[in-house]
């Protein structure tokens, strides 16, 4: 097995205007921030009282016990399938996703995002395959509903009988044991939720998910525990399902002794998942799953480096290769955290979606494998390897990492999510996406960090954009390697060097010519159209530049599914989104393509510098400093000082 390797080096020259060199190993660790006041399970006990008055009782399956996990149900499954489901509280509706109907308040109190039914989908679809192989080496198999059984080879032609009939008399003395969905499994998975919210995607674990013992939905919201416990009872899973309200983080660190462990983790915070990720490393057994989601991506795709610094140990770059560098930058802060504990993390599966990303990785314990993580066996680091400006374009280089460098995915396990998906579609709402996301997964090159683009490349010589096969095609003319990646839709992913990226655009400058004279002797298109290329790259189409996934069609990058379908507000005590954030959203749709003309509708504020200045005869402030903010142009367009008693600019 390689040790992971961290990149402190990103070059971006090839990319922009500016180029990367080594950034500095000296980071400093970062603490996880540990909310104050745990809540205790009174209040959610208390809520759950009032309501099940006007329902009946509880059933006793749903009283939790005290190791933390409900005891098994005494009633058969058709007595639970019997139960009358809790009744519906003012103003609530049944929101349906795969097999959960979940109650959800109409109100803005319990955080819900129907957009992202795929990330919901993708980690069902995950455990699933991780609870097969890890269960597996227990003796339980499990049983997914509508999946063919999976029918085994052997390629050879002679069989010892011998060794059939030990087979057979092993087969007959044991049983087989069997995990079906719906059920507690004794040998299975101890899941936790650290964030669930209405408790959606606990649900649907002990819904679609075989082969658990236990669920854990905790939210530090006494009203989401509470909405949580009712829908576990309300989908007749409260034998596998335990609501919990404490904080994430010391709920994790309680349970860091190596038997109170969970198998699963899985964190999808509003925002950044920093401050769990100390507590999370820790939780999670050995060889367990960790689940992430990240949705700060502005932080993480180069608009606030110094925040993503601060936060995950890492400078991103605002850069086309921003989203998967973002993907690389939290697999390097879990490892980073990790090590600490003389643990050390494996990627399953990395993604970028939508507006957020998500990982999946493994965490084990091993103090060599740690320490050959740091890529420093023998002696301290070289560098750094590049000059202060790039060769190619004459620009300074661009700072940023250090970045995971090793694969971001395990393509065996992907291709086994994959062909489950595949061979059961009728299992998930998103199946198609899934299977054009993780096709596209499996043919990206795993050992080419970050990628071009091509419309990037062209703007920076200022020529007219390649088609994308004609240029995968020059690269594998060339005798390089050539992928797409599934972070963005004209990627490029490669192990060309940039000069031989370089000599591919140059050739193609020459048949599709630029007006040099219009070029500034200074720029990057003079500087990099002024070298002869030194080679003669090939743009006819060859039969494997087009990948399979774009051959078949699949459903590999998909519209926007609905009007203001991005992240949503965030969730509130007394529920409801403000008028203005509504309105916002409103003003912000289309407002490059429909730019405001009219002055009267652009919005008059006091600017940051507001001053007042006072009479040494009268405390009354004379004079205010305001600004008129130009809402389509996003810049301050006139200032003007206002006497005492003026109302208009």
């Amino acid at each position: 097995m390689r040790s992971p390797r961290l990149f402190g080096l990103i070059i971006s020259h090839h990319l922009h205007r500016s180029c990367t060199c080594s950034f500095p190993r000296g980071l400093r660790s970062a603490a996880a921030v540990i909310s104050s006041g745990l809540r205790s399970m009174e209040p959610l006990k208390a809520a759950q009282d009032s309501r099940s008055s006007t329902t009946g009782p509880l059933p006793a399956s749903t009283k939790p016990s005290a190791e933390g996990v409900s005891p098994p149900p005494t009633d058969t499954v058709s007595d639970k399938q019997k139960t009358p489901p809790a009744g519906l509280l003012p103003g609530e509706t049944v929101v349906q996703e795969g097999k959960a109907s979940i109650l959800f308040p109409s109100a803005n109190e319990v955080f819900y995002n129907p957009v992202q039914e795929f990330n919901r989908d993708l980690t069902c679809a995950v455990i699933t395959e991780f609870a097969r192989d890890v269960l597996a080496q227990r003796g339980v198999k499990v049983l997914v509903p509508g999946e063919k059984e999976r029918v085994v080879v052997s390629l050879s032609e002679e069989t010892n009988e011998a060794d059939a009939q030990t087979e057979e008399k092993n087969e007959a003395e044991e049983p087989p044991v069997t995990a079906p969905v719906g059920e507690k499994c004794e040998h299975g998975l101890r899941v936790l939720e650290g964030l669930a919210a209405s408790g959606l995607r606990s649900v649907r674990f002990a819904l679609e998910v075989p082969g658990l013992q236990s669920v854990t939905a905790n939210d530090f919201s006494t009203k989401a525990a509470a909405l949580i416990a009712r829908n576990a009872q309300y989908n007749g899973v409260s034998h596998l399902l335990r609501a919990s309200c404490r904080d994430a983080s010391m709920l994790m660190y309680e349970m860091r002794g190596k038997k109170e462990r969970y198998d699963v983790i899985d964190l999808d915070p509003y925002g950044s998942p920093a401050s769990f990720l100390d507590a999370a490393v820790q939780a999670v057994s050995d060889g367990g799953l960790l689940c992430i989601t990240c949705t700060d991506m502005a932080v993480m795709a180069g608009n606030s480096g110094e925040t993503c610094y601060s936060k995950y140990g890492s400078v991103s770059i605002k850069a086309k290769y921003c989203h998967e560098m973002a993907l690389r930058i939290i697999l390097h802060s879990l490892d980073q955290r990790a090590g600490v504990y003389q643990r050390y993390i494996r990627p399953l599966l990395s993604v970028s979606v939508d507006f957020y990303i998500r990982v999946f990785v493994r965490v084990f314990t091993g103090q060599a494998t740690v320490k050959n993580s740091a890529s420093m066996k023998y002696s301290a680091a070289t560098g750094p390897p590049v000059g202060p400006e790039c060769e190619h374009c004459g620009q300074r280089h661009q700072m940023g990492g250090p970045i995971w460098a090793e694969p971001i995915c395990d393509l065996a396990f992907v291709q086994k999510v994959l062909s489950a998906v595949s061979g059961n579609p009728s299992r998930f709402g998103t199946s198609k996406r899934i299977e054009g996301m993780l096709s596209m997964v499996t043919e990206e090159l795993e050992d080419v960090p970050l990628y071009y683009t091509v419309d990037s490349l062209s703007s920076t010589i200022h020529c007219n954009t390649p088609p994308l096969l004609q240029f995968r095609s020059a690269l594998l003319h060339a005798g390089y390697r050539v992928s797409l990646s599934h972070a963005c839709k004209n990627a490029i992913k490669t192990d060309a060097p940039p000069a031989a990226i370089w000599d591919i655009m140059r050739c193609w400058e020459k048949a599709n010519p630029v007006k040099r004279e219009k070029l500034s002797q200074t720029s990057p298109a003079f500087k990099i159209l002024s070298t002869d290329p030194g080679l003669e790259a090939c743009f006819t189409v060859r039969e494997d530049a087009n990948p399979q996934s774009r051959k078949r069609h699949l459903t590999r990058f998909q519209e926007n599914p609905q009007a203001f379908w991005g992240p949503k507000a965030r969730a509130r005590a007394g529920g409801g989104s403000s008028t203005d954030l509504q309105d916002k959203r409103k003003k912000c749709q289309n407002k490059r393509k429909n730019q405001i003309t009219d002055s009267s509708q652009l919005k008059n504020f006091p600017c940051k510098r507001f001053r007042q200045v006072s009479s040494p005869t009268s405390k009354k402030p004379k004079r205010k400093l305001c600004a008129l903010l130009c809402l389509d142009q996003s810049r301050f367009i006139t200032h003007k000082m206002l006497t005492e008693g003026e109302t208009n600019i």
